[in-house]
């Protein structure tokens, strides 16, 4: 049977082990800043169910100094490029770094415009629980969101300068190029709304490139997609013919994102299943680095998933413990009836910073690799003086999470426990919004450490201010959950 090809693991005693390269990546993160921390990564035997402690260590060994955060995010992007392979079309492996020099037989792309015939918004709304909120309506929809520990009031901040400036809106002088573009969180419906230019890129799937068609078609923006040479104009043969690899035909890709006229502003909304998601995240940060190499003028945009660790302002603290004293004697019974396993507080009292544990052991070691990366080349990126747009997102009910029985159920139960699950169209405009805030502000306010920086704007569902340390209610709230589906 033939191997994997384009951005694959290395080999370790004969296989592509993910294990032994998440554990050798965090380990070479912490060396510097923790060699303690290192040594036990490098020890751990059961990396599949015990990753957990150790990517809480990478953020809490980061809160040392802002040099010793962007240290640990700059050797652990480092050990990732160092082991990470390529595999070419030829069966030939390579350093992931020769990526590029692999591409002599890739046709070069073409581009396909598509404008649509919708007039441009200039407003923002937003999309919540089958209304249009703008106006009076949205802002007392932040208000109770902030009240409810929803969000940041940060965020509520960010969203409400958005609206008191709707010539932000018009992002005609940027070119927005969503990497997965046909994932439910990016902001691609939104800045076709509102008249933007997003430079599309996903796999050649006519079906995901018919869909994005038919929302260009909808809106007052353009749509700029990636096509093989001679593909017609029509609809359906743009389907046919669009489309970019990034996991395997990577320097195609980038040659053809060179090519785009304006100021780029590299999103990256990817995501694969497995371990897959590793590889494709590696392949995007070897795309980002290139272009940077490339562009002085590029901007990067990234969501975070709220199931991660982060360190969270003293407010967010003092309003879950506030909620842990109210629920005293709910709370002591559920404790003792379960040994002691259930409904840990959430931080030790007075803690500034808080470290939020949000990890979600179902969604394995690779994911949280996956997404890590991305929080360290926002932390560099920005270190190094680039706009960077980086932004926690709510739990939302996305395919990729529905698929997920566990989880599907715990976001049935979530509301239980104060935590609120959003729709994919709230979630993906609310982003956006918070996008463009931060492209028009220079990647929003200056801060002092990059967990100040991933903490401005956060939209964490709750997460962050529930009582209770999210992992210790997540079996309460499959076991809601999956009644609740029952009923």
């Amino acid at each position: 049977m033939e191997g994997p090809t384009g951005v694959v693991f290395p080999l370790t005693d004969g296989t592509r082990s993910t294990t032994a390269l998440g554990r050798a990546v965090v380990a070479d993160a912490l060396r510097a800043v923790d060699p303690v921390g290192a040594r036990s990564a490098e020890h751990e035997t059961n990396w599949r169910h015990g990753y957990l402690v150790h990517f809480r260590r990478l953020v809490e060994a980061g809160l040392l100094s802002r040099d010793a955060a962007v240290t640990i995010a700059r050797d652990g992007l480092a050990a990732l490029h160092a082991r990470m392979r390529v595999v070419a079309e030829g069966g030939a492996e390579l350093p992931l770094d020769e990526v590029f020099a692999t591409g002599a037989g890739q046709p070069p792309l073409d581009t396909a415009t598509v404008t649509g015939t919708g007039e441009p918004e200039r407003e923002l709304s937003l999309p919540y629980r089958g209304q249009r909120l703008r106006g009076d309506r949205l802002h007392h929809r932040l208000d109770a969101w902030v009240a409810a520990g929803v969000i940041e009031p940060s965020c509520a901040e960010a969203v409400r300068a958005v609206i008191a400036n709707p010539d932000w809106l018009d992002l005609r002088d940027q070119r927005i190029v969503v990497l997965g573009a046909g994932a439910e969180m990016g902001p691609l419906p939104s800045v076709l709304r509102w008249g933007g230019d997003v430079v599309a890129v996903d796999l050649p799937r006519p079906d995901i490139w018919r869909r994005l068609l038919r929302t260009a078609h909808r809106y007052g923006g353009r749509l700029h997609l990636p096509v093989r040479p001679g593909t017609g104009d029509d609809d359906e043969a743009l389907a046919a013919g669009a489309g970019a690899d990034l996991l395997h035909r990577l320097p195609q890709a980038a040659q053809w994102l060179l090519g785009v006229d304006g100021r780029l502003v590299l999103g990256n909304y990817v995501y694969a299943d497995g371990a897959t998601n590793v590889r494709v995240a590696m392949a995007v940060d070897s795309l980002t680095r290139h272009l940077q190499q490339r562009r002085d003028d590029l901007a990067l945009a990234f969501l975070a998933t709220p199931t991660d660790v982060y360190a969270v302002p003293a407010d967010a603290v003092a309003y879950a413990e506030r909620g842990y004293a109210a629920r005293g004697l709910a709370r002591r019974s559920l404790r003792l009836l379960s040994g002691g396993r259930l409904l840990h507080r959430n931080y030790p009292p007075g803690a500034d910073p808080g470290i939020n544990d949000s990890l979600v052991p179902q969604q394995g070691p690779n994911y949280a690799l996956a997404k890590r990366l991305q929080r360290w080349r926002a932390a560099v990126a920005r270190d190094a003086g680039a706009t960077v747009s980086f932004t926690v997102a709510p739990p939302t009910r996305t395919r990729s999470v529905l698929r997920n029985r566990a989880l599907a159920a715990a976001y049935a139960g979530a509301h239980r426990f104060g935590i609120e699950v959003f729709d994919p169209a709230t979630s993906n405009t609310l982003m956006a919004a918070l996008l463009v805030h931060d492209l028009r502000t220079g990647g929003g306010p200056a801060q002092d450490h990059p967990w100040r920086d991933e903490a401005y704007g956060a939209a964490h569902g709750g997460l962050w201010r529930v009582p209770y340390a999210p992992r210790s209610a997540l079996g309460l709230a499959v076991l809601l959950g999956l009644g609740a589906a029952r009923g």
